[in-house]
């Protein structure tokens, strides 16, 4: 395996390959990634994965400086899971400048659920993974279906850039109760981490109530938000939102449309988020 950190260096490293499949993360590497790794292999003739803390898509309160940079870890787990090459830039290599020109995606699509919350959040995470597609050469990119908003701005910004690149989504990981694997899963207590599985049991309880009861319509729904949204604060979490939505755009549900249920809630200092298909 080949740990690079220019752009350089990357480039000509790559000039070999025609169809890069690329991962990309922010390091501090779990089960989830390390999947999407292994998902990649057969669909490329190079597996790259970026590890780069992305300084642009956190907001000055948030945990840019405390985020767990865990190369030496991540790269022994990504070398075993057949991982080909590395590119972990410093800060420098990639915004030797500052990064004025960036990516506005469309407010429908961008500031509602994580966005509205996040103010900024997609257009540091567009501009970042534009800035990575272009460098990697990437011909098909792997990105997590646990932050299910933003594969779905990524496949779009793809699409309207006509980027020849493939947007492939990997299945949420989980750990045996449940929880769905998160790098920022490390921050809870231990008492924290045995009460985290309330939110995928929650996301359960609406897509089990949905699918018993097809025929819901948008105030039952919402009724069922609010339910589980009380529900969590009673338990002592601080929800930001739980939110059926349709899959194809993520606005509110029509009769016969495929629906997903979001949710994102802070347990003590840890925001979580979660979804699951319905």
């Amino acid at each position: 395996m080949h740990l690079i950190h220019t752009i350089a260096e990357l480039r000509d490293h790559l000039t070999r390959y025609r169809h890069p499949a690329v991962v990309p993360t922010m390091g501090n590497l779990h089960a989830g990634h390390l999947a999407l790794v292994r998902q990649a292999k057969p669909l490329g003739d190079v597996t790259v994965s970026t590890i780069f803390v992305n300084r642009l898509q956190f907001a000055p309160h948030e945990d840019f400086d405390t985020y767990p940079r865990t190369l030496d870890a991540d790269c022994e787990q990504l070398e075993a899971a057949g991982c080909d090459v590395v590119f972990a830039p410093k800060e420098t290599e990639m915004y030797p400048q500052p990064q004025t020109f960036k990516v506005h995606p469309p407010t429908e699509l961008a500031d509602i659920l994580e966005g509205h919350f996040r103010p900024g959040f997609f257009i540091g995470v567009c501009t970042v993974v534009l800035k990575l597609l272009a460098l990697t050469q990437a011909r098909t990119a792997l990105f997590g279906k646990k932050d299910y908003q933003q594969l779905m701005v990524i496949r779009n910004m793809v699409k309207q850039f006509a980027m020849p690149i493939t947007i492939v989504g990997g299945e949420t990981q989980r750990s045996e109760d449940g929880l769905a694997l998160s790098s920022r899963n490390g921050y809870l207590s231990v008492a924290e981490r045995a009460q985290a599985v309330e939110l995928s049991q929650t996301l359960k309880k609406i897509v089990q109530t949905v699918r018993d009861n097809p025929a819901l319509d948008a105030t039952e729904l919402a009724r069922l938000e609010t339910q589980a949204m009380q529900a969590l604060s009673q338990s002592g979490w601080r929800p930001d939102y739980v939110a059926v939505r349709r899959q194809a755009d993520l606005q509110a549900p029509r009769t016969g449309d495929a629906l997903v249920v979001l949710a994102a809630a802070r347990l003590g200092a840890t925001r979580l988020i979660d979804n699951m298909e319905i």
